[in-house]
């Protein structure tokens, strides 16, 4: 500041005012960058970023060999800029101009093949290395031809992946530090993120639309060039922005499907958790579709495509396809209905027909179900039919057992009550049982046992593991009571003189077989 101060301060002349203006832009310019490094450099250092496997930045010694190449890159850059616009005002011949130019490429060239063969973190192979080296002496070899264009996209091709990610590295640092919770905290890191990198690539854009000499007014010319080249890079631009909207959505959606229900949460917030989280993933899908189309509708009409034919054209293709695909419209607007009427959410068991599970994800067309043993089903909506929900509000499970005739019906419905209670009274089942395990009274009579009838209400999915305990705890207090679990018996009866008569016909069976084994072969 104080040498722009000192500059202002007097009347120069106007060679020595160029010379100088000139001198102090590039002065300030390198410092700029140079701080710049600095920041970015420091960020990287203190975030972490040096601390994960991708990272350029491993250590302090690979900093500072990176702050000091990038110094020295741009001081060829910046001073030569200076001293080669210097050089006609000073009469120098073309000529000389040239040559000067020359060495401050040639100075740019040897320190970024300097930078490959040295570069202290990611030590490369000899062939990488060499094809690298051979990558740069094209571009300076381009840049000596005039060939700009070729020049810049070649630059492109080899520091805008990097520069990239490094960017994106330290915005997530610098959102990551604001510490901001919630979706304000969620879209703020998206737009710090996505909006650096897209920044760095819009950036790259303009530029090259500068040096290709592209201008408004070439918009109006008649040459095909005119309007697609123009048209390509805005349409880099929509995808830019359609990457930061569908990224912002995104990530909303993920956050607000990671929010589960709180803790003590009534009956009502948690139904609305779940429809939630059954319709956001369709909402999501959704989305993509949309912002898809527009963008692609966005590039075609950048670059002359005329789309409301396509529109139109789009709309009687929709139609045939449509007649031709009645059991894809037929799934998708199977399952908007049974989205509308609630019929399930994921993380629900449901049964349809012969399939059965949790209700894992959806799509536009069919659901994903995972079975209790394992293997996943993907049905169509249009294939679910009438669906039987098994995780909505309550459950009850009826259950039988058979008891001998001879027990005491009263006090085994005094055993299974006080069994009920000591199961509602647990802390392990309290918080599933509605109503405890009771006996309704004796079902049937059957052949051998006197059937008793038990009812049990719980919350969906906790009626398997309370029955299990419940039959423990009741065949236990059964046998400490003398009542006897009946099981199905065969009594077989008859005389001895039966049984004698059969022995003997046994006997002579026996006695036959023998003679007839040991009488002499022919006779």
């Amino acid at each position: 500041m104080a040498s722009v101060g000192s500059f202002l301060a007097f009347e120069w002349p106007p060679l020595l005012r160029k010379i100088i203006l000139a001198l102090l832009l590039a002065v300030i310019v390198f410092r700029v960058v140079r701080a710049i490094g600095k920041l970015l450099f420091a960020l990287s250092g203190a975030s972490g970023i040096a601390d994960e496997p991708s990272s350029a930045f491993e250590s302090d010694a690979a900093r500072r060999f990176w702050l000091w190449r990038i110094s020295i890159i741009a001081g060829f850059l910046l001073f030569g800029w200076a001293i080669v616009s210097l050089m006609p005002a000073l009469s120098f011949s073309n000529e000389v101009t040239w040559l000067a130019a020359f060495l401050f490429g040639l100075g740019i060239l040897v320190t970024a093949v300097e930078v490959v063969w040295r570069r202290p973190d990611k030590p490369a192979s000899l062939v990488v290395k060499s094809l690298l080296t051979l990558y740069l002496v094209v571009l300076w070899s381009a840049w000596v031809a005039g060939l700009l264009g070729l020049l810049w996209l070649g630059i492109y091709s080899l520091l805008l992946p990097p520069l990239v990610r490094g960017v994106g590295d330290v915005a997530q640092a610098l959102a990551t530090r604001a510490q901001r919770t919630g979706p304000p905290g969620i879209v703020l890191s998206v737009v710090i993120v996505r909006g650096a990198r897209a920044a760095v690539i819009a950036a790259a854009v303009a530029w090259l639309a500068y040096i290709w000499r592209i201008r408004a007014a070439a918009l109006a010319g008649s040459e095909p060039g005119a309007i697609v080249i123009p048209g390509l890079l805005n349409g880099i631009i929509a995808l830019l922005v359609a990457d930061l909207l569908w990224q912002m959505s995104k990530a909303l959606i993920a956050y607000r499907m990671g929010l589960g229900p709180k803790d003590g949460s009534n009956i009502d917030e948690l139904a609305r958790s779940g429809r939630l989280r059954t319709l956001l993933p369709i909402f999501r899908n959704v989305l993509a579709v949309f912002i898809g189309a527009v963008t692609v509708l966005t590039i075609l009409s950048g670059l002359g495509v005329q789309i409301a034919p396509l529109i139109a054209g789009a709309g009687i293709f929709g139609v045939a396809i449509g007649f031709g695909s009645q059991t894809l419209v037929k799934d998708v607007l199977s399952g908007v209905f049974y989205m509308l009427d609630d019929a399930f959410r994921v993380g629900e068991y449901i049964q349809s027909g012969s399939y059965k599970g949790t209700v894992e994800s959806f799509s536009l067309r069919s659901v994903r179900l995972r079975h209790h043993r394992g293997p996943i089903f993907t049905v169509p909506f249009g294939e679910l039919g009438a669906v039987q929900n098994m995780s909505r509000d309550w459950v009850i499970d009826k259950m039988t057992l058979n008891v001998t005739y001879d027990a005491d019906v009263d006090l085994a419905r005094k055993l299974i009550k006080k069994v009920g209670q000591e199961l509602a009274a647990d802390p392990e089942f309290a918080a599933d049982t509605i109503e405890p395990l009771k006996m309704q009274g004796v079902d049937s009579f059957g052949d051998f046992a006197i059937v008793l009838r038990m009812k049990l209400m719980t919350k969906p999915g906790a009626q398997f593991t309370i029955k299990r305990r419940a039959f423990m705890m009741i065949k236990k207090a059964f046998d400490e009571n003398g009542i006897k679990i009946a099981v199905p018996t065969v009594h077989v009866s008859g005389g001895s003189d039966n049984a004698a008569a059969a022995q003997q016909a046994l006997n002579m069976s026996k006695a036959a077989e023998l003679a007839a084994s040991k009488a002499p072969v022919g006779l």
